[in-house]
C-alpha cells in the first residue's frame, strides 16, 4: 500500500466525496471501512461485515485524502479477504469471470443477444442476483481481436500496442477499430497483441488469483513489446488504472513498473506528440453542445482529463466537464441485484445534472458510464475518439 493506514489524519473528506455513502446511510463510509477497520483489524479476526462489498471502488476516497492514503486499496484487501473466507455468491463469480462470459458471447453472438433479451431469462438473471434494470450491452462475433493485427505504415516512427479490454473487443468491436485508425490516421503504427482481461472485474469481485493470473498473462505479453520499442496504449480508463496502478501494486504482475511507465492513455499521448511537434492535426469545426461525464477511474489517475484538451481545440465545440458525480455502474458493481438501488440512485442523480445543461450529445471514455447514462438521460453517446476523428474527417 502506498502509504500506511496510521496515516490517516480523521478529516471525512473521503466520506464526503464517497458517492455510494451519498445514497446508502447503512454503509459508513471509506473511513471507517478502510483505515478505521484496520486498526482494529488483528490477524484472526473476522475483517469486517458484508457492508464492506457496498464500495464500488470508484477511488473517489484516494483523490479526496489530503495526506496520500489510498482507503481504497484498505478496503479491497478487505473485501477480498471477506470473499475469501464467506465465499463469493454466484453473480460475484459469474463477474469475475467476465473474460470468459465475453469470449463465450462473442462466439456464439446471435444466441447470447437472444438470451439477454429474453424476458424469462431475465427473470431467471434476478434470481441469480444479476440486475437487469438496463440493456445488457450486445455481442459481436467479429470482435476486434480476430478482425486484425496490424495498422498504419511500418515505416512510422511510433508504434504502439493497443489495450483494447474486454467491452472494446466484445461489445464494441467497431469503436475499438476507430480508435486505432485514428491512431492510424495520425501517422502511429498499431498493433492490436494477444491479451486477457485486465483483471479488474475478477479483482473486484474478490478474486485476487484470478486477477493476479491475468496480470501476469498480460504482463509478460506487454513487456516484450516495450522492449522492442513499443509503447501501450489504452482507452477504457478501468484498464488504464490495472495497467498503471495495479500491476506494479496489488497484483504484482511482471514488470509491472516498466508497464506502468510506459503505458499512455489514448488522447494524452497524442497530446504529448502534439506537444512534441510530431503530429499537427488540422480540427474542422463541428457546432455541438456536449456533455463530457468524467470516468471515476480517469480521476484517480492524476493524469487530467486529456481528452478535454483535445476537444477544446475544435471550433465550434461547446463543452461542458461533468466530475461531480459517479455514474454508479462502477462495472459489474451495478449489474448486481443487492446494489442495484444504489447504481440507479447515483445514475439518475449524474443524468439529471447532464440534462440540466440541455446538451446534445453525451460523452465518455468509459463505456459502462455511457451505458448507464444513455439508460438515465436518453441522450446519444459517443467515445471522445469518436468526436475527434469526426472532427479530422470533415476537414476537406
Amino acid at each position: 500500500m502506498k502509504t500506511e493506514f496510521e496515516h490517516c489524519i480523521r478529516c471525512t473528506l473521503c466520506v464526503e466525496n464517497c458517492p455510494v455513502f451519498r445514497v446508502d446511510k447503512d454503509y459508513p463510509g471509506p473511513k471507517q471501512a478502510g483505515p478505521d477497520a484496520v486498526r482494529f483489524r488483528a490477524g484472526n479476526e473476522a475483517p469486517v461485515d458484508e457492508w464492506v462489498h457496498k464500495c464500488a471502488q470508484c477511488k473517489r476516497c484516494d483523490v479526496a485524502c489530503p495526506y496520500g492514503v489510498n482507503p481504497s486499496e484498505l478496503i479491497q484487501a478487505a473485501q477480498v479477504r471477506y470473499s475469501e473466507e464467506h465465499g463469493k455468491g454466484l453473480a460475484a463469480t459469474l463477474f469475475a469471470g467476465n473474460y470468459y462470459l465475453g469470449l463465450l458471447g462473442s462466439l456464439f453472438a446471435p444466441v447470447a443477444n437472444a438470451v439477454t433479451k429474453n424476458k424469462g431469462m431475465k427473470k431467471l438473471f434476478r434470481m441469480l442476483g444479476i440486475s437487469t434494470y438496463m440493456t445488457f450491452p450486445r455481442f459481436h462475433f467479429r470482435t476486434l481481436s480476430r478482425s486484425w493485427r496490424w495498422k498504419g505504415d511500418v515505416k512510422r516512427k511510433r508504434k504502439v500496442v493497443f489495450f483494447h479490454g474486454c467491452y472494446l473487443d466484445n461489445n464494441a468491436p467497431d469503436l475499438g477499430r476507430s480508435m486505432t485508425g485514428l491512431l492510424a490516421d495520425l501517422g502511429i503504427r498499431v498493433k492490436v497483441p494477444r491479451q486477457v482481461c485486465c483483471g479488474v472485474p475478477a479483482l473486484a469481485n474478490g478474486d485476487l488469483k484470478q486477477a493476479k493470473g491475468f496480470a501476469a498473462k498480460n504482463g509478460s505479453i506487454l513487456a516484450g513489446y516495450i522492449d522492442r520499442g513499443y509503447d501501450v496504449i489504452y482507452s477504457c480508463t478501468s484498464c488504464g488504472n490495472a495497467l498503471t496502478q495495479e500491476y506494479p501494486g496489488v497484483l504484482d504482475a511482471p514488470e509491472g513498473k516498466k508497464i506502468s511507465e510506459n503505458t499512455y492513455d489514448i488522447h494524452e499521448y497524442i497530446l504529448m506528440l502534439m506537444e512534441a511537434g510530431e503530429i499537427n492535426p488540422d480540427f474542422a469545426p463541428l457546432n455541438k453542445r456536449v456533455a463530457y461525464h468524467i470516468p471515476c477511474h480517469l480521476r484517480s489517475m492524476g493524469i487530467g482529463y486529456p481528452a478535454a484538451k483535445l476537444l477544446r481545440m475544435i471550433p465550434g465545440l461547446t463543452l461542458h466537464i461533468h466530475d461531480d458525480n459517479c455514474c454508479g455502474l462502477s462495472g459489474s458493481y451495478g449489474f448486481k441485484t443487492k446494489f442495484e438501488d444504489n447504481a440507479t440512485q447515483l445514475g439518475r442523480i449524474a443524468g439529471e445534472a447532464i440534462l440540466e445543461r440541455d446538451p446534445d450529445l453525451l460523452i465518455s471514455d468509459c463505456g459502462a458510464c455511457r451505458m448507464q447514462l444513455k439508460h438515465f438521460t436518453k441522450l446519444s453517446t459517443m467515445d471522445p475518439t469518436e468526436l475527434l476523428r469526426l472532427s479530422l474527417s470533415n476537414r476537406p
